[in-house]
């Protein structure tokens, strides 16, 4: 099998001081696991699992984290292997039964040419501004994975800042009020130490990212708002607390999942793709 175009051979990660410094003080080890926080955890999950095919098959979870989806997946019987350029993500992902890591860039997997059932891209599209290196991280995806192949990729959706500071009440900082309407116009979200919330990150257009996948060589084939409107209800976390009204919130997000005039209120879309068949690339090759 071959390696990717891009893999000149180990090496770190080139990844912006800003954004390894904001991920390695550990908040991934408990953003999904607790809070509001649960809510894209449980939705995600429950996604996945509907459009994914069957384990065992082989996943890479490009941009993995922690190893957050990859323990349920390993624990769900797929083989599991995590990509991911912060090391303190590769450690406690690696730690996981069942579950390989090792670091490298979403845009230069050190990974062979479809050799992949599955390739989830669930974080690096969130901190690649420059459309150039999205297109490069879905073709890496679009190359890892088999002829006929799922890719997953979440993107954080163009006005969910917008609709965070207004729940949080921050949005009616002055400062906090016009880096927010910045992004709002152009999604680019800039880093700075004044406003040390998030790092260097990019909010998309969920019409936007199809049209990325399609220049990937990706198939598009379906999107879905992780959390929809829930989470921006007062009492979500409380919901999600108690077992019976969780299973409300989830199947009610999940009855407008795809529903094109709600798709933009989610915070996270995820966006579904699939590399042509063997006869197809063949025909466009």
């Amino acid at each position: 099998m071959s390696r990717s175009p891009y893999d000149t051979g180990p090496q770190l990660p080139s990844l912006p001081e800003e954004i390894l410094a904001y991920y390695e003080r550990g908040g991934e080890l408990t953003r999904l696991r607790q809070g509001a926080g649960r809510l894209e955890f449980w939705r995600t999950q429950d996604l996945l699992r509907r459009l994914l095919p069957e384990a065992p098959a082989r996943v890479l979870d490009v941009g993995g984290g922690t190893g957050i989806h990859a323990e349920w997946l390993a624990e769900d019987g797929y083989e599991v292997e995590v990509v991911d350029p912060v090391p303190l993500h590769v450690e406690r992902s690696g730690r996981l039964p069942g579950v390989t890591a090792r670091l490298g860039d979403a845009r230069a997997l050190p990974a062979d040419t479809a050799a992949y059932d599955v390739v989830l891209v669930l974080g690096p599209l969130y901190h690649l501004p420059e459309r150039a290196d999205r297109i490069r991280a879905l073709a890496e995806a679009r190359r890892a994975v088999r002829p006929g192949g799922v890719v997953v990729a979440a993107t954080i959706n163009r006005f969910a800042g917008l609709n965070d500071t207004l729940m949080q009440g921050n949005y009616f900082i002055p400062e906090r009020r016009e880096r927010t309407d910045a992004v709002s116009a152009h999604g680019r979200h800039r880093y700075s130490s004044a406003d040390p919330h998030f790092t260097t990150a990019y909010f998309a257009d969920p019409a936007d990212v199809p049209g990325e996948f399609a220049e990937a060589g990706l198939a598009p084939d379906g999107q879905y708002g992780v959390e929809g409107v829930a989470w921006l209800m007062g009492g979500v976390e409380e919901w999600l607390d108690d077992p019976e009204r969780r299973e409300a919130v989830l199947a009610a997000t999940r009855r407008i999942e795809s529903e094109p005039t709600l798709l933009g209120a989610s915070g996270h879309v995820l966006t579904v793709g699939r590399r042509p068949g063997e006869e197809l690339e063949g025909r466009l090759g």
